[in-house]
C-alpha cells in the first residue's frame, strides 16, 4: 500500500536578501527584471524591506558536482558561490540586455543547455549570482533523464 503524502506545510518560499545600496537592487529587480512589488515596510533606523513577487518559488538542492557541472555549461568555469538565484523569464536574451543595461555584470552570456533551455550568468546587485533562463521546449518536449545523463535535468 502506498503511503499517502500529507499536505503541504510550506505555503510560500520568501528569499531575504540584504542589499546594502537598497535602492539600486529595487531598481534592478523591481524595474529592471519585472518582478512586482507585493509590499513595502519601514521602520525605525532607516529599516526598509520590499516584498517582490517572483512567481511560482521551487527550492532546486544540488550536490556540489551538480553544481560544478551546472557551471560548466552556463559559463565554461566554477564560477557560483553557494547560493545563485535563477529567474524563468519568457526572452532571455532580451532579458540578459536590459538587467545588463540596469547595473549587472554578464559573466556568460546566454548558452543553451543540454536540458533545452536558454540560459546566462550574471552578477546583480545585493552581491548575489543570478541565472536568468528561458525554457525552449515544453515539458513533454523536453529530453528524458537519460537524454542528458545522470542529474542533468535541472530546470535551470
Amino acid at each position: 500500500m502506498a503511503a499517502e503524502h500529507p499536505a503541504p506545510v510550506v505555503r510560500q518560499l520568501r528569499l531575504v536578501v540584504e542589499a546594502a545600496d537598497y535602492e539600486a537592487a529595487v531598481a534592478f529587480f523591481r524595474d529592471a527584471l519585472g518582478l512586482p512589488e507585493e509590499a513595502a515596510f519601514s521602520g525605525d533606523g532607516d529599516a526598509r524591506v520590499m516584498i517582490l513577487d517572483a512567481g511560482r518559488a521551487t527550492l532546486e538542492i544540488a550536490n556540489p558536482a551538480q553544481k560544478r557541472m551546472i557551471d560548466e555549461v552556463e559559463v565554461g568555469r566554477q564560477v557560483a558561490p553557494r547560493i545563485r538565484v535563477a529567474f524563468e523569464v519568457d526572452d532571455a536574451e532580451a532579458t540578459t540586455a536590459r538587467l545588463l543595461a540596469a547595473g549587472a555584470s554578464e559573466i556568460a552570456p546566454p548558452t543553451r543547455t543540454p536540458w533545452e533551455s536558454l540560459n546566462s550568468r550574471l552578477d546583480a546587485p545585493a552581491d548575489l549570482q543570478i541565472t536568468v533562463f528561458q525554457e525552449l521546449r515544453t515539458p513533454d518536449e523536453r529530453p528524458g533523464l537519460d537524454d542528458v545523463g545522470p542529474a542533468q535535468h535541472s530546470d535551470e
